[in-house]
């Protein structure tokens, strides 16, 4: 089995940024507040990724869902899952957007203990893409991706996989220590226009923002073994759901009336964008979205385990289960 990362090096690296973070000088607020319905915590602050996948979260905001909790809820926008586990572990966040290749890897690695309170987003075609220059008549397709250094917003996550899988179908094995640069998804256009970079993975809104640009699509990433793949989920520590299980549980409810709304009504969606994004409203009326998840399954989240497994990011036998929690009672 190939090994796309070295295990000892990616188990360091992640444990050395997160002891870093935790040494912080900033003191989380954990005080515990009996004021909302017997709500072990009410103020929680939720990192997420200026992108489509965290909509439910802005929905919820708007809709009143949290504050019919008994939970007042912030946004803290954040660059990647990379620099938002570090938080959720240091107790900066309480909860996180989190892509799921990037939580396994971590748990594996032993940076923390997670668990995934409920699921959000999964991939539909055309909202992962591989873009070079328009003019660039040597890359059109992932074939040409040999050798081509390809932008990525971070490393050992979902990008990487989802372009290592593209490139193989294709039959183009990607050298990940020679070719993947990780840059903020909002420097990527200028990156591919200097020649800094020869590819970029990116998602809305920068699809549409690098195609305006005169950029072209090489390849849905998303397509293949990947179609459909499970993205991201709302994710808090162990510790958290442990000691704040009636907080976890309003939490849980009030996305819960999120994510159905969001999967069942894309105004609503295209309405909360332009609100903790840059993408405007004509630009969210017309983007490809992925699909907003009403559930949270085992057999989805075991799906990104084996595919981890396949490209040897994770040993086999990765525990799902360990990192679900079970959905809140009605109330």
């Amino acid at each position: 089995m190939r090994r796309l990362f070295a295990g000892r090096t990616l188990i360091v690296g992640v444990l050395a940024a997160l002891t870093l973070s935790a040494c912080g000088t900033g003191e989380p607020d954990n005080s515990a507040t009996g004021g909302s319905g017997g709500l072990e915590k009410s103020a929680l602050t939720i990192g997420v990724v200026a992108v489509p996948d965290a909509a439910p979260i802005q929905i919820a905001l708007d809709r009143g869902f949290f504050k019919e909790e008994g939970l007042d809820v912030k946004i803290s926008v954040e660059v990647g899952g990379a620099a938002a586990t570090p938080k959720l572990v240091a107790g900066q966040l309480d909860a996180m957007l989190g892509n799921y290749v990037a939580l396994f890897l971590a748990q594996q690695a032993g940076a923390g203990k997670f668990k995934v309170v409920a699921d959000s987003y999964q991939a539909a075609p055309d909202n992962f893409v591989i873009m070079a220059k328009g003019d660039n008549a040597a890359i059109n397709t992932a074939a040409d991706l040999a050798g081509k250094k390809i932008a990525v917003n971070t490393l050992n996550a979902i990008g990487t996989l989802a372009v290592t899988a593209t490139a193989k179908v294709a039959g183009v094995t990607i050298n990940e220590k020679e070719q993947y640069v990780p840059m903020p998804l909002p420097e990527m256009g200028a990156a591919l226009e200097t020649g800094t970079v020869d590819a970029i993975w990116v998602a809305e809104p920068f699809i549409s923002a690098n195609a305006k640009a005169g950029a072209k699509k090489v390849a849905d990433s998303m397509a293949g073994p990947l179609e459909n793949f499970p993205i991201a989920g709302w994710v808090m520590t162990e510790k958290f759901t442990s000691e704040n299980p009636k907080t976890v549980a309003a939490f849980q409810r009030a996305l819960a009336k999120a994510q159905n709304l969001a999967a069942s009504d894309r105004k609503v969606v295209e309405e909360a964008l332009p609100k903790y994004t840059k993408i405007d409203a004509a630009t969210a009326a017309v983007i490809a979205l992925g699909t907003y998840s009403t559930s949270l399954s085992e057999a989805r989240l075991q799906r990104v385990a084996d595919t981890l497994t396949e490209y040897g990011m994770i040993p086999a036998g990765f525990d799902v289960k360990a990192l679900m929690t079970s959905p809140a009672p009605a109330q």
